[in-house]
């Protein structure tokens, strides 16, 4: 059986078969130019869990690594960019000197030689339902495998993952988190809010031309790689995923993503989006626009538009995952602290105190000011 809400075991193997045969064995830096990890499997629960094993190139210089992979960078450089963006100016110093100690105790104790189960290169991981699941046989396989890494599941929210957060609680995994995410469960509800009527109506008269998934070019993808990077990356963090037109075009073509965007007058993309789907769940870890456009122009509220209507089409959920919020929570996404469940009961004691020191301010400072200041 499936809870509610989550993805069916069948899309959710036919969807890891895809992942696993454009992603394993092959190098991650063709696909996110910043990441340096290894993509394999674990069998669980009947199913295929993609794996990424960070931590294996141990060289100088990959400490930039992209956060979806990286636990130093997410809780770290990330975090400290995130809170000199969004944090009132009498908080960052505080905030700055927190960071800095959990990343010092993170880089002491390694956490970035992790083990990320059900990792898909994206920033929001999409799940099926945990009772299908021994934990604590996943763990004890993982061990054997990895003996050396810390066990991360990342993605679990409050909202949509309730019986992963209790399962991985009882089976002794520390809960860590990470940012507020922003979910739409019923979009009849939605509909009432005017300024998703107001989008929905801009998505039917603008002057753009829509571009289907299956209208996309080998130029379209080229160009989806610089406007991707205009917003997640010169915009707000080089710590974001820099996807390529590889991995843009392999994921198309593997229809792990569901394309589409907007051309102007002349026939150049100026938005794009990708919708990563699995049965009635999705998410959009694609989004870019030409931030030289004027704001205007409306080219974000029509991706999302775009995104809810097809939401809607498909009476799926919609994870819009977090940034936003303000823009988010007008069209009725409702918020929810998203966790990472880590398990570290296997390694050195150092190892354990970080993730303890972690746990705690985040729980204590990370999660109040989140909720307070509607991130």
């Amino acid at each position: 059986m499936n809870a509610p809400g989550a993805v069916p075991h069948a899309c959710f193997a036919d969807k890891a078969g895809a992942f696993l045969h454009v992603h394993r064995g092959q190098a991650s830096r063709p696909f996110v130019a910043n990441l340096v990890t290894q993509v394999d499997v674990v069998e669980a629960g009947g199913l295929p869990l993609p794996v990424t094993i960070n931590g294996t190139d141990d060289r100088p210089g990959h400490d930039d690594s992209a956060w979806i992979c990286s636990p130093n960078t997410t809780y770290g450089r990330y975090a400290v960019e995130e809170s000199e963006r969004l944090m009132p100016r009498m908080l960052r110093p505080l905030l700055r000197g927190a960071i800095g100690l959990a990343d010092a105790w993170m880089r002491h104790a390694q956490l970035d030689r992790a083990v990320a189960v059900n990792n898909w290169l994206v920033s929001t991981n999409l799940y099926p339902s945990a009772a299908a699941f021994d934990l604590e046989a996943l763990v004890r396989t993982c061990q054997a495998r990895w003996p050396d890494r810390a066990i991360w599941l990342r993605s679990l929210n409050t909202l949509q993952h309730a019986d992963w957060l209790r399962a991985t609680a009882a089976a002794g995994f520390d809960l860590i988190p990470t940012r507020q995410v922003y979910v739409f469960r019923d979009l009849r509800d939605t509909l009432q809010h005017q300024n998703l009527r107001r989008d929905l109506r801009w998505l039917d008269k603008t002057p753009l031309t829509f571009v289907s998934h299956d209208a996309f070019t080998d130029a379209d993808f080229v160009q989806a790689e610089r406007l991707y990077a205009q917003l997640y990356l010169d915009k707000y963090s080089a710590l974001n995923p820099r996807y390529t037109a590889a991995f843009l075009r392999a994921w198309h073509a593997a229809r792990l993503l569901d394309c589409a965007g907007f051309r102007d007058a002349q026939g150049v993309l100026r938005a794009v989006v990708g919708v990563f789907g699995q049965g009635p769940l999705l998410t959009a870890p694609i989004v870019g626009y030409d931030t030289t456009w004027p704001q205007s122009a409306g080219l974000y509220r029509l991706l999302m538009a775009h995104v809810l209507r097809l939401t809607m089409t498909r009476h799926a959920e919609l994870n819009l995952s977090a940034g936003a919020a303000h823009f988010k929570r007008l069209r009725g996404g409702v918020p929810a602290i998203e966790m990472s469940a880590v398990y570290t009961q296997h390694l050195p004691s150092a190892t354990r105190r970080a993730i303890g020191v972690l746990r705690s301010l985040t729980t204590r400072i990370g999660v109040p000011i989140m909720q307070r200041f509607q991130l």
